[in-house]
């Protein structure tokens, strides 16, 4: 029978994507108040609310927040500025950013609207300021070049500074300490929080590590006020907090923990793990029932957990935690809060496509999901209760709930909510806390921003307080009731991952932070089964030698194929020329339809493909859900698209004519695909060509034909008829005998420019066949640049995943990272510091970030190339001890953009600087190498963003986010000048490239006159 921590973990595993209005339905009984309790609640929560509308009126930076709310593109333009500014170390871009953020916004319209002056003071430096800008010429430019320009960056400086004093205890613990201990914080105590993202490199977890000792030894010898603790966060501490590292973390941190907890036990001092994403919930309760069964913390009570309540595993999360109380005999501080990760946990479970999501998606079903959780943790015996948060209608039910007890305490956040806690602490006699931060201006930037979003959000308690145009009734609206009425249905304004796109069911993902779900993966892709292929022409498998068929990571043979030749390239355009004008006489329904069951034959089949792509591409778990995703993306993609895009268009005319214009199929198209998406890209481009009603003959690359194989099964089973589509697996001379045969219409292919002008060339040969359409997406010297506004973890998070993932083999990958000269030495260290993080290895484990190249000969020859740049390295990692095709990520130093000659298709990434005022000239230098894929910005400034959209001359530019995955629908892919000949594979226009246009213009006057024209009635109108 199961103790009480496994049954609440076995609970959790069930709600972890439950849908909402079952996991409502069981928590609404103990939100929901009864008729005598609200009344009296609600007359208690008025108190509170004047009380807080009196705080919010009288400090100055609750009138400039109220002010400049979110909701204002000035409030937005302030925060943006906050996040950016202080971490710029040159003059020439932080004016750029002052210019952006304050240069276009209406600032008189906020003149004298405050009732503090010192906010209508404000206004006016941001109108001046704002003045001094924008102003183009005139008195103001001449005044700003004498003086204007130290000034205004002292200013915007000091500002920045000032606003995070308002949100940060202090700049060390040492501070903090002091300024907790100062009247306006008199019955407080405090829950220190080192400021800082989580952690990128090891230097960076041990210098974490470091200031939590710090602290803990700081607050033990402070006599100023007891009482306070200290709150870790546990990716602070190890920069791979992941679920696919568990095995290595988990413990690692444990032991971590353990050793602080200990030196805060003989202390006297509190510890209490913060909450973070809901993909590590799991892995962190791990970490604390290690931490609370060490014998050596038996009986102290301090250590403790936070628990957000947007989570649908919430209810259950708080029983494990009293059963840990119990079975360790001690109570556990728990600490209750509404959640600090809504926004970015709603986008990841639609970017994951997973099926549905880990939270709420009304703001009233987290506070329904509160007050359960709430009223579980006041009748538990072994939890201390902490409940942080600032809405009045909240804390009056929770101290009606306690009645006279007060062996619990309230929480807020330091800067935040003022008024409500004060009385909590002055007229009821409660122990509150402060969550205060304590760090630089450096570490602020992340935590203000988030602060803010949370409390600015038109949902939240402490924006509606602000807003005079909401009343206290509107406040104090019962959650309850409000979920009652909807019967806890989802919010409509966000669509499950399924729905998100019109017309088309997003690809299914894959939940691979789910232990359970995870399992059942990795034993699919190292099943060891070997694979049979062979060339199929008309649905019948050649003979021949069969030849073997090895997994890059390990050298073991995953199966076998058996390859075409001439003749069967032959028999088998002949065959697609006869079937395909049958094909294309079928409706495009049809055909959209067969793509449809293409689709979900693919998920049906998505083990077999996973290990297939992990043991004979080489691609690691992750990328090759990704992959099969993609494909199925394709598929429901181009079928909507077909329905939309190939109807008949009548066009206009004369009367007595009809005119319509008809898209038709080509013929024949070869479908000629790279190893580095074997799935995807190669059904991708057959799809496009099926649909449209064009005959297939389909060639992979030899590196990867068993996928290949299993996909054209699975398509012929969807009910694409096996004269239509033909597989041809081989190398060099199969790809020439297609190319050659003049029976082919047109030829869609993705590989290096080599052999797109090969297959070019051969086309043309023959002067008597007609010039056919040829869809080339081949490779480039994609670069990313950076400025010194872009924040540096974001930045080397993008550029890790962007150069090496998928072991450099992408098209889109990053080459060339050209980094403004100011902050190249910091950002270059904590890429070094991040690279050393990364795991090379076989894909198959879950654990590798980076897998091997595709086969010896591309090993071996960005081998050579990596020797002949020794000299240049800044860093390269070492080659595993696997017998694969390995080559260790290497970041090479080069002098200038023009160094980077040739695309080097693997882990290989250079890097370069710019000087402040250059970047119109480094975008002209790599757009004159005359490659145009992709290419990165990282940069707060709008108006960058804006002038290297207009200049660069790429088929994708991406801002502040990686250069890779690209969406089908979403950002359609594809390049310009070297890198390709468009339309866009995944885009709206793909489709086009496919079909021949026709147009039947008939005469439809009867004879001896237009029946129509002299038929109409006549109208006064």
């Amino acid at each position: 029978m199961p103790d009480a921590l496994d049954l609440t973990r076995s609970q959790m595993v069930a709600l972890l994507r439950a849908p909402e209005p079952d996991v409502l339905k069981s928590l609404l009984p103990a939100a929901t108040l009864d008729a005598a309790t609200r009344a009296r609640v609600e007359g208690h929560a008025r108190l509170i609310l004047n009380d807080l509308r009196a705080a919010q009126s009288t400090g100055w930076i609750n009138r400039f927040l109220q002010e400049y709310r979110l909701n204002t593109q000035e409030g937005v333009a302030l925060l943006s500025l906050a996040e950016a500014y202080l971490r710029v170390p040159d003059t020439t871009t932080a004016d750029l950013l002052i210019k952006d953020k304050l240069g276009d916004a209406d600032w008189k319209a906020h003149s004298g609207q405050s009732g503090s002056k010192l906010v209508n003071s404000a206004t006016f430096g941001l109108v001046l300021t704002r003045a001094l800008v924008a102003d183009e010429g005139g008195i103001l430019k001449g005044l700003l070049a004498r003086a204007g320009e130290p000034f205004i960056r002292a200013g915007v400086a000091a500002a920045m500074r000032l606003m995070g004093s308002v949100f940060v205890m202090g700049r060390d613990i040492e501070e903090a300490l002091d300024r907790a201990a100062k009247p306006e914080n008199k019955g407080f105590t405090a829950s220190f929080d080192m400021l800082g993202e989580s952690a990128r490199t090891w230097d960076d977890a041990h210098a974490y590590y470091a200031s939590y000792e710090n602290a803990i030894a700081a607050v033990g010898a402070s006599k100023k006020v007891l009482g306070h603790n200290i709150s870790v966060k546990l990716s602070a501490l190890h920069p791979r907090y992941e679920v696919a590292n568990a095995k290595a973390c988990v413990p690692e941190l444990t032991e971590m923990m353990i050793s602080l907890s200990r030196k805060a036990a003989s202390l006297g001092i509190g510890l209490t793990v913060d909450a973070e994403e809901t993909e590590r919930l799991m892995m962190s309760l791990d970490i604390i029932e290690g931490v609370a069964r060490d014998p050596q913390l038996s009986g102290w009570d301090g250590f403790g957990m936070a628990i957000q309540a947007y989570g649908k595993r919430c209810r259950p999360l708080v029983g494990w935690a009293e059963a840990l109380g119990a079975a360790t005999g001690r109570k556990l501080f728990v600490r209750l809060v509404k959640g600090a990760y809504w926004d970015s946990e709603i986008k990841k479970a639609q970017v994951d496509g997973l099926s549905d999501y880990p939270l709420f998606t009304r703001k009233a079903a987290t506070d329904v999901s509160y007050l359960a959780c709430a009223r579980d943790m006041l009748d538990a015996r072994h939890v201390y209760p902490a409940f942080a948060g600032h809405n009045a209608l909240t804390v009056a039910t929770l101290i009606d709930w306690a009645g006279p007890r007060r062996d619990f305490e309230f929480q807020r956040l330091h800067g935040m909510g003022e008024g409500l806690h004060e009385r909590l602490v002055r007229e009821e006699g409660f122990a509150c806390r402060t969550y205060a931060p304590v760090g630089g201006h450096r570490e602020l930037l992340a935590y203000l921003v988030r602060r803010l979003l949370e409390n600015g959000a038109n949902s939240s308690f402490v924006h509606q307080l602000a807003d005079a145009t909401i009343t206290e009734d509107m406040l104090l609206a019962d959650p309850a009731t409000r979920i009652a009425t909807v019967e806890g249905r989802p919010h409509p304004g966000i669509r499950k991952p399924a729905e998100l796109f019109p017309g088309r069911v997003n690809s299914a993902g894959i939940d691979l932070n789910d232990e359970a779900t995870l399992k059942t993966v990795l034993e699919a892709v190292t099943k060891s089964e070997s694979f049979a292929a062979t060339a199929l022409v008309s649905g019948q498998p050649v003979t021949g030698d069969p030849k073997s068929v090895v997994n890059p990571a390990t050298g073991a043979k995953v199966g076998s194929v058996i390859e075409a030749v001439a003749y069967d390239v032959r028999r088998a355009i002949a065959a697609a020329t006869a079937a395909a004008p049958a094909w294309n006489a079928r409706p495009v329904e049809d055909r959209a339809a067969c793509l449809e069951r293409l689709a979900d034959l693919l998920e049906e089949n998505r083990p077999e493909l996973l290990r297939l792509a992990v043991q004979e591409a080489g691609k690691t778990v992750g990328d090759a859900v990704a992959e099969v995703r993609e494909a199925v993306d394709f598929c429901r993609y181009y079928a909507n698209q077909a329905r939309t895009s190939l109807a008949p268009e009548i066009l206009p005319g004369p009367t007595g004519e009809c005119n319509e214009l008809r898209l038709v199929g080509r013929g024949v198209f070869a479908c000629i695909s790279p190893w580095n998406f074997p799935l995807a890209i190669f059904l991708g481009q057959i799809t496009a060509a099926l649909v449209t009603g064009n005959a297939v003959v389909a060639k992979p690359a030899p590196q990867t034909p068993l996928i290949a194989h299993l996909a054209i099964q699975l398509t012929h089973k969807a009910g694409i008829p096996a004269d239509v589509l033909h597989f041809l697996p081989g190398g060099v001379e199969v790809g020439d005998a297609i190319i050659s045969h003049t029976g082919v219409n047109g030829v869609a292919f993705t590989g290096s420019m080599p052999t797109a002008r090969a297959i070019a060339r051969n086309l043309l040969k023959d002067d008597n066949r007609p010039i056919v359409p040829l869809i080339a997406e081949t490779g480039g010297l994609n670069a990313m640049i950076v400025d010194s506004s872009a924040l540096p973890e974001q930045v080397v998070a993008d550029v890790v995943t962007s150069a090496f993932r998928s072991a450099g083999q992408r098209c889109s990958a990053l080459r060339l990272l050209v980094v403004q000269e100011d902050i190249a030495d910091g950002l270059i260290r904590l890429l070094t510091g991040a690279m050393d993080t990364l795991v090379l290895g076989d894909p198959a484990d879950i654990r590798t970030d980076v897998g091997p190249v595709i086969d010896a000969g591309a090993r071996d020859k960005l081998e050579a190339y990596r020797q002949s740049m020794k000299a240049n390295w800044v860093h390269a990692l070492e080659k595993p001890t696997l017998s694969g095709t390995f080559v260790p990520p290497t970041l090479i130093r080069l002098e200038k953009v023009e160094d980077l000659t040739s695309e080097w298709f693997g882990p290989v990434l250079h890097v370069i600087t710019w000087k402040a005022g250059e970047l119109e000239d480094v975008v002209a230098r790599i757009n004159a190498q005359g490659y145009g894929l992709t290419m990165g910005l990282h940069s707060r400034i709008k108006a960058t963003a804006d002038a290297v959209s207009d200049m660069a001359r790429v088929g994708n530019l991406y801002v502040n986010r990686s250069m890779i995955g690209a969406v089908v629908g979403s950002q359609p892919f594809g390049g310009e000048g070297l890198s390709g000949t468009g339309p866009k594979a995944g885009g709206p226009h793909f489709l086009m490239r496919f079909v021949s246009e026709r147009t039947i213009s008939t005469d439809t006057t009867s004879a001896g006159g237009n029946a129509t024209l002299l038929s109409l009635a006549e109208t006064d109108i």
